[in-house]
């Protein structure tokens, strides 16, 4: 499901990282970076509703407006009821809706705001979302104490907090399109590798993308997925080629390996991952190519693995799932 937007602009953004983000190429695009994971908090929990909210204050900063100038605030998160996000919501006293597309969750929440202010039921609206690695992990991967090694294929979630400031006043970037995307289940088990499982789901998205707004991959200067790291993104390179008749190898990218020098930075495996890792990737250095018109279309496909450990141990495969905006420079 594709559509298309008129009045749907993106005024501001915000970001807010860790340690590991700070230590990586992308350090000069982040407005804060922390030295440690627990950000002055006492859990890695509260250290994360740190995050996303900072990221908050600094954009509203950004836009010279307080929490009763915004309509709408849209954010969602890994943690079990996405309690970083409602807890943010709980001080900030503005309208909010929660969702959930796991590493897809940011672009969900800019697809439903670009939805409500293309209909003129909103004219204000904040999209966020945050990941920490160590909330993560605990969660996901329980004992974190048991110390095994993970195998080359798995990724590393990102920390930090990021926020997008819409509207349906005019600036110079818009968003110009979106597309749903469905759940996509090829039987797939391996916690590990994130990447193999989201690739189809990413290769779904990007052909339906494109057949309904009847565009080439060259149409954009740069087609993005969200954290399929080093292994998934050659995977969805042959995967949709094979299966879509697609070549989107010259002008495509993953922002999981973008965030981290995965020469460097050992520790994160294959790459970046978590719903924040596209967001700071995108609130951070494409939009400020967008702004220096050294890109002005951009195709951000966000990826997400909807499993829980609960299902994990009953041996139940990894469904995932990708949704698609247009970022277009307004010349």
């Amino acid at each position: 499901m594709t559509i298309k937007y008129k009045e749907v602009y993106v005024h501001e953004t915000s970001t807010v990282v860790g340690p590991y983000e700070k230590k990586g190429p992308l350090n000069k695009y982040f407005d804060v970076a922390y030295d440690d994971l627990y950000a002055k908090e006492k859990s890695w929990e509260k250290a994360e509703v740190q995050y996303l909210n900072n990221s908050i204050n600094v954009l509203l900063k950004k836009i010279k407006k307080t929490t009763q100038d915004i309509d709408l605030f849209i954010s969602g998160d890994l943690l079990n009821q996405i309690t970083a996000s409602s807890k943010v919501a709980s001080n900030l006293q503005i309208p909010f809706l929660g969702v959930y597309s796991a590493c897809g969750t940011w672009v969900e929440a800019i697809i439903i705001a670009s939805n409500m202010l293309d209909a003129n039921q909103a004219q204000r609206i904040i999209c966020s979302t945050s990941s920490h690695n160590l909330s993560a992990e605990k969660q996901f991967r329980n004992p974190t104490e048991y110390g095994g090694p993970k195998p080359k294929t798995a990724t590393f979630t990102a920390t930090g907090g990021s926020s997008m400031y819409l509207s349906n006043e005019k600036s110079n970037i818009r968003i110009e399109s979106s597309t749903i995307g469905k759940v996509v289940d090829l039987n797939q088990t391996d916690v590990f590798n994130m990447g193999a499982i989201m690739a189809p789901a990413a290769a779904d998205t990007i052909n339906k993308h494109l057949r309904d707004t009847k565009r080439q991959p060259n149409y954009y200067d740069l087609i993005l997925t969200g954290d399929l790291g080093l292994y998934g993104k050659k995977i969805l390179i042959d995967y949709i080629n094979e299966e879509h008749n697609i070549d989107i190898s010259k002008n495509y990218n993953d922002c999981g390996i973008m965030l981290y020098d995965l020469k460097k930075q050992k520790q994160v495996n294959a790459g970046g991952s978590g719903p924040v890792c596209s967001a700071l990737v995108v609130n951070g250095l494409i939009i400020d190519k967008l702004r220096k018109k050294e890109f002005k279309k951009i195709l951000l496909v966000a990826t997400g693995a909807l499993f829980s450990p609960t299902f994990l141990f009953q041996k139940t495969s990894i469904p995932a799932i990708a949704h698609a905006i247009s970022l277009e420079l307004v010349e």
